[in-house]
């Protein structure tokens, strides 16, 4: 397959919004250091004197995720096989401690004819997920592009568009509250203007307060395309956006950023930028989520290379909390070019990198003997943990609220 030309944007663009030199932000050295300082503590373990201790991290505090494909629900008219379903549990589990639909809790998905809402492949992905101890995000309330809007909404004269929005709002946050307390509230709204073009700007306002009407603990998250790919291209549109929506009293609780890496263009997004368009957005105090990310380029190295990049600037950052995959199988995603498993399930050079850095840089796994006072200290990436020693074992979590934790053997 001949290979598309890609570049590096080195001309003037919207990222530059985010000015300032962070040459010494971006070394290794200095990347590092901030990983153990923000997603590293302490565990202390006090047993006898000189006996051997075993630490092994069994699972991520911050959340790695993937969305998950309406293929995985047994009774969906293109169900996976019943081999093809085992794999994908095994994979999901082994990989990823995150997630979030695809598909099935958009609206056009759960109520397809007016006032006939169906949330049952939703519910059964959710069920799926907690059956293997992965909580969930919504994704999304609304979504702002004309094309996705169903038929039966676009006829609605304004008062019964305004009805019909109020009554989704409260219905599908009502529905999983406990269950799923973040959504993306009106996916797109730098490209889509569906909502507010017929209802006015103060349609967004309305939007969040009937949402947070049906689960007052609801966490409310912008989410948009084009700020960290193609050389960040929106992230300055975003930034005001997201500005203009604060300053106008939309309680936006989050910060999400997709990252459809390749998709639109093949612009390589300098490791500046991304630095700079976070640190940018950290102006705003709230966390950031890569929401929506994959890699689809043309040479597999790239892929990797891009990969590296994005999740070793993000997981550096302390205002990002989490970086979700838009799908990891090759049988089952958008762009199965951007697969970490191939459809026969074996692994792609990208997918072994995201393992690499999950697994092994940022995981830990570590033995030793307690000193002459029965004490063992260690810096360790936050997570759950299993500890052994003097023939005990004992599950426990370190959390980057504590900062710290320690466990006695008696």
């Amino acid at each position: 397959m001949k290979a598309k030309f890609i570049k590096t944007r080195s001309d003037p663009d919207p990222a530059a919004f985010a000015s300032g030199d962070v040459s010494e932000k971006i070394t290794p050295s200095a990347i590092n250091a901030r990983i153990a300082k923000i997603r590293m503590g302490d565990i202390v373990v006090k047993t006898k004197p000189g006996c051997d201790i075993k630490i092994q991290q069994t699972r991520h505090e911050f959340f790695f995720g993937t969305a998950i494909t309406n293929r995985l629900i047994e009774t969906d008219e293109e169900a996976l096989s019943i081999k093809d379903r085992k794999m994908f549990l095994k994979i999901l589990s082994e990989n990823f401690n995150y997630a979030v639909h695809e598909n099935a809790l958009k609206w056009y998905e759960c109520e397809k004819r007016a006032n006939v809402v169906d949330y049952a492949a939703a519910d059964r992905i959710w069920e799926i997920c907690r059956g293997h101890n992965i909580p969930m995000r919504g994704h999304c309330i609304f979504w702002e592009m004309d094309e996705h809007i169903m038929p039966w909404l676009r006829e609605l004269d304004n008062d019964r568009l305004r009805a019909a929005i109020n009554r989704r709002a409260i219905g599908v946050t009502k529905h999983f509250k406990g269950r799923i307390d973040e959504f993306d509230l009106n996916n797109e709204m730098i490209h889509g203007e569906f909502f507010r073009r017929r209802l006015g700007y103060g349609v967004i306002n309305e939007m969040a307060y009937m949402a947070k009407y049906g689960n007052p603990n609801i966490t409310l998250y912008a989410n948009d395309y084009g700020i960290l790919v193609d050389g960040g291209y929106n992230a300055l549109v975003y930034f005001k956006q997201i500005k203009h929506l604060l300053d106008n009293g939309v309680p936006i609780d989050g910060i999400g950023m997709q990252g459809h890496f390749g998709y639109f263009n093949k612009w390589l997004t300098p490791v500046e930028d991304m630095q700079k368009i976070l640190d940018q957005f950290a102006i705003f105090n709230l966390p950031i989520k890569v929401t929506e990310c994959d890699f689809d380029y043309d040479d597999e190295q790239t892929k990797v290379n891009e990969l590296r990049k994005l999740y070793t600037i993000c997981f550096a950052h302390p205002s990002v909390e989490a970086i979700v995959l838009w799908g990891f199988w090759a049988g089952a995603m958008w762009r199965p070019n951007a697969a970490l498993w191939k459809k026969d399930w074996s692994i792609t050079p990208t997918g072994q990198a995201y393992r690499d850095l999950l697994f092994d840089k940022w995981w830990t796994r570590t033995s030793g003997k307690a000193n002459k006072n029965g004490l063992f200290k260690t810096k360790a990436f936050f997570g759950d943990y299993l500890i052994t020693s003097n023939g005990m074992k004992k599950k426990v979590t370190l959390s980057k609220k504590e900062k710290s934790i320690r466990i006695i053997f008696k």
